[in-house]
């Protein structure tokens, strides 16, 4: 279950969905997510969208949490903390923090995204150094991505079995690039009811953590809401899924087929 939280909002950066006239979300949402390991039940992760500013600059702010419970905790322990704030109008990240403890393993750093330098300062706060890191056009964070991407991409351009890329910045390793592949629409059982939904497929890095490049699959909803339903992967060992478990605030209907 290492990176467990890392892992969920590596799927939300890649989340396609519809251009709208105004934002999809607002301030006051809150989506939570039960991952499980196998039998057990392994954590919890939420997110949450509040206002604030930065420098005058009107930002949405959103933290996302994870923790495991139960005898999850008890094998393997997982506390993170993401927060991201960025442009309310252009979805531009300004400030993004990551602190985790997993099973031991811990990072604290936090991203200052200067534009007129064209460079952001990472502060690693737990071996108390910063690094500069080139910025590049249309840079997102983590968390910020999920966001950008549920108000910036239309959905009646995707094409099954295309892929589509973006850049990202989240740690000291700088700029890389993800791809993601379509493949279609599925409709899930849910403890909602049933969701139709948009399926993707990440590629990732096969190794320690994954089994192989097409390891990841996510559902996202196809509403204006543009929410992930369900997450699934194999990993090196064993198997995670991550399931929407709860919500509030949100901005649009959240659409339920009726039998």
């Amino acid at each position: 279950m290492n990176k467990t939280l890392s892992i969920l909002f590596l799927f939300f950066a890649f989340l396609v969905s519809a251009q709208e006239t105004e934002s999809t979300f607002e301030p006051g949402e809150w989506l939570k997510f039960r991952l499980h390991y196998g039998f057990l039940n392994a954590s919890y992760a939420t997110l949450h969208v509040k206002s604030d500013n930065i420098n005058g600059i009107p930002v949405y702010h959103v933290v996302g949490k994870g923790k495991t419970t139960g005898w999850a905790s008890v094998f393997f322990k997982v506390d993170d903390t993401y927060e991201s704030y960025f442009g309310k109008k252009d979805g531009k990240p300004y400030k993004f923090v990551r602190k985790i403890n997993e099973g031991g393993y811990t990072k604290d750093l936090e991203i200052d995204f200067n534009y007129d330098e064209k460079k952001a300062v990472l502060n690693d706060k737990k071996h108390k150094k910063k690094i500069n890191l080139a910025l590049e056009d249309s840079i997102q964070d983590l968390v910020s991505a999920f966001y950008y991407l549920r108000n910036n991409y239309k959905t009646d351009s995707l094409e099954v079995g295309k892929s589509i890329t973006m850049k990202m910045l989240y740690d000291e390793d700088g700029v890389f690039n993800f791809k993601l592949k379509y493949l279609g629409k599925e409709v899930l059982k849910t403890k909602f009811g049933k969701v139709e939904c948009h399926k993707f497929r990440p590629y990732v890095q096969s190794g320690r953590v994954f089994k192989e490049q097409e390891s990841l699959s996510l559902w996202v909803s196809n509403d204006r809401n543009r929410i992930p339903i369900r997450i699934s992967a194999d990993l090196a060992v064993g198997a995670i899924k991550a399931d929407l478990d709860g919500y509030n605030g949100l901005k649009h209907q959240f659409k339920i087929i009726m039998d």
